[in-house]
């Protein structure tokens, strides 16, 4: 009697899903539930059909592969087919991640994410050797050592990209519609400080690169230092969250909470609306209630996101910059064997309006596209340039005749172009405040 099953065959499958191939075989087998649903079926007909596939590989494939290669190759086609973060972690790639979450790890210090089966940069983080070497966000890296990797899963190209500290790799990127062009890099290990900062013409400029452990006490630390030096004279605070390509969600929280006062942070939804979470801020900011710009572009993601589209739904900031990258998903690492596990998205982020992160990103107040700042040739021509110009009499001020160009106390042309239009939009605020409340 031909069952269409060989023996092999019925022992891989036991492993897996024995009733229901029995089923599908047509064996005499009592059925799972006294009322099985056609969805059941369904689901037993394809587990069938996949068993099929498989035996038909071990036995016709030109050469012959491992059965655990076919297997895990199935689960990653299938995890990997769902969105682009969802992947398989094999014993190599579970104890790869394990290693980078502690840091000891030699790479090029870049976010990457798949669109549409390339690699794509989502940031290069500072004061690493992507950065250095001039990558940028949307970058397309289309091959490693002269190998494409145009096809590979995200994780493969990790591994590509990923070595031994010191060792040289040469990737080739796309950018925009041009010549894709080589690029060598010397792989490095990646310490990455998370917050800097620096005064600007009495405006503290925090820049956050990731959200790790250090973040909101690095942030708390920056800005205490601010109002010791510029005291009441502080006129507003810049978070620079460009190229953050994100980090620890607890951390997004405590950066949000820091400036909020009260209100909804973010919330999780996931397959079931009632198993959602919501996080709310505490009473407390740490800016005294001055003006904040947040700096944004294509390179802020995830927890990135949440910071800005926190500030921006209870209008504590002004978002300036470009669009930010749109990943509004929550991963979770669920261990699936003592040596394996799946990264698999669970839920979506969602600003305190309900909005969500996913696809869309966060908008700025204000679009300000990156440029530079030049000073053009020629300088100015004004009265007391004029040959035997009167003088200001009595009043003026002696420093004031022998001032020039090149005293002035900021120059613009040694910051970036958006970071520039923060400053001013402080400025502008701090003195409308003043106008408005005359000492």
């Amino acid at each position: 009697m031909q069952l269409g099953f060989s023996f092999r065959r019925i022992r891989f499958w036991q492993m897996l899903a024995l009733g229901g191939l029995l089923f599908v075989a047509g064996l005499a087998v009592p059925t799972l539930t006294t009322a099985q649903s056609d969805e059941q079926q369904e689901t037993y007909r394809q587990l069938g059909l996949f068993g099929d596939v498989f035996q038909r590989i071990r036995e016709s494939y030109v050469d012959e592969v491992e059965d655990k290669e076919l297997v895990e190759a199935a689960i990653t086609g299938m995890l990997t087919s769902l969105d682009p973060h969802s992947s398989f972690l094999n014993t190599e790639n579970y104890n790869s991640m394990q290693v980078q979450t502690k840091g000891r790890f030699g790479g090029l210090g870049i976010e990457i994410t798949m669109e549409k089966g390339m690699i794509k940069i989502v940031s290069p983080i500072d004061d690493t050797p992507a950065a250095k070497a001039g990558l940028q966000p949307e970058d397309y890296i289309i091959a490693v050592d002269d190998e494409s990797i145009i096809g590979l899963q995200l994780s493969e190209a990790v591994e590509r990209l990923r070595g031994e500290v010191g060792s040289k790799v040469t990737v080739k990127v796309q950018r925009d519609q041009g010549e894709p062009f080589d690029v060598t890099l010397v792989r490095d290990f990646i310490k990455i400080k998370s917050v800097r900062s620096e005064i600007f013409d009495g405006i503290g400029y925090v820049r956050l690169t990731t959200f790790s452990e250090q973040t909101s006490p690095g942030l708390q630390d920056a800005v205490g230092d601010f109002f010791l030096s510029e005291g009441d004279n502080l006129k507003g605070i810049v978070l620079d969250l460009r190229n953050n390509p994100g980090g620890l969600l607890n951390e997004a929280v405590a950066v949000s909470d820091a400036f909020l006062e009260k209100g909804e942070i973010v919330s999780t939804r996931g397959r079931n609306a009632d198993e959602g979470s919501h996080v709310y801020a505490r009473a407390g900011d740490i800016a005294r209630g001055l003006p904040v710009v947040v700096l944004i572009n294509s390179g802020s993601a995830s927890a990135s996101e949440i910071v800005a589209g926190a500030l921006k739904d209870h209008k504590r900031a002004i978002l300036l910059g470009t669009r930010t990258f749109g990943k509004g998903s929550v991963q979770s690492v669920i261990p699936v064997s003592n040596t394996a596990a799946i990264r698999l998205t669970t839920a979506r982020y969602y600003t305190p309006s309900g909005e969500s992160i996913q696809g869309k990103g966060i908008t700025p107040d204000i679009e300000v596209a990156l440029a530079r700042i030049e000073k053009l040739d020629g300088g100015n021509f004004r009265e007391e340039n004029l040959k035997g110009a009167l003088d200001g009499g009595e009043n003026q001020d002696a420093d004031a005749q022998s001032e020039t160009e090149d005293d002035e106390p900021f120059d613009q042309s040694k910051v970036d172009f958006q970071l520039a239009r923060a400053l001013d939009l402080i400025r502008g605020i701090s003195v409308f405040e003043s106008i408005k409340s005359p000492s």
